[in-house]
């Protein structure tokens, strides 16, 4: 018997991957995040499989339904939002599986920075602009941050930040990272980003939050700050296909007029 913890990606059923879609469907047991995953995202598990909706559940009611399957020798689809790797809260399940010799295997998702950035229609590293992307919360009633891991410090590097559960601080984002990057720094909001009502604000730091506000939204949104998100027209091409710049896959440099 083995639990996989699968990421559904940010909401697109058409996101889900191969592999995850394959186990949710051979699963007998299917638990989710009804809050973050849509039905339509564990639609293709098998007939007659116990698919729970865990949004009202505890962690102990939980792994209560994991120890049932795993003693009927059931496996067990644990279907979390975009990676579980990101804020999945996977690792305080996984402490519990292995003080009960239970399996697991996890099967990687769409994380939503990405479905934000392609939803954007852009990336987010531009060449001697920004070549790092921090993933990172702000504390807000959920569990506080480690020290040294502020916004403040984050800004000081000029990095790309995507930042999660924080739609409902922008005043204070807008206060800790105006100094650093300048009140008018691009902002994006990603709200329900993959799903039917999805909605991307672009806007600067110092008038996203009025924008987000008059759109009335308060959750499930990911906030993306810093330069790379703006209309830069002339930055330097990549050195990946520079004609001059020779690597293993195209050992030879170029001549002009080859």
């Amino acid at each position: 018997m083995t639990v996989y913890f699968i990421g559904a990606g940010p909401g697109d059923p058409e996101l889900l991957t191969k592999k995850a879609e394959r186990i949710i469907g051979e699963c007998p047991v299917c638990l989710y995040a009804g809050s973050l995953v849509p039905e339509e995202v564990v639609a293709c598990a098998p007939e007659g499989a116990r698919v729970l909706d865990t949004a009202p559940m505890t962690l102990d009611d939980t792994h209560a339904e994991i120890k049932m399957a795993h003693e009927k020798g059931q496996n067990v689809a644990r279907v979390h939002s975009g990676d579980p790797s990101l804020y999945g809260a996977i690792a305080e399940q996984i402490r519990r599986l292995r003080a009960d010799g239970i399996d697991y295997e996890i099967i990687p998702g769409v994380p939503a920075y990405a479905a934000a950035a392609a939803a954007l229609g852009q990336e987010l590293t531009i060449p001697e602009i920004a070549q790092s992307i921090v993933l990172t919360r702000v504390s807000m009633k959920s569990t506080s941050m480690p020290e040294g891991e502020t916004l403040e410090n984050f800004a000081r590097t000029g990095a790309t930040l995507a930042i999660h559960l924080g739609i409902r601080n922008l005043r204070e984002i807008e206060r800790q990272l105006a100094p650093y990057y300048g009140a008018d720094c691009p902002v994006a909001v990603a709200y329900r980003v993959g799903w039917p009502d999805q909605m991307l604000i672009r806007g600067t730091l110092s008038d996203i939050r009025e924008k987000v506000r008059d759109e009335k939204i308060t959750r499930t949104a990911l906030i993306l700050v810093g330069p790379a998100l703006g209309q830069i027209p002339d930055f330097k091409d990549s050195a990946l296909y520079d004609p001059q710049m020779p690597h293993v896959l195209r050992p030879k440099v170029k001549n002009a007029g080859e």
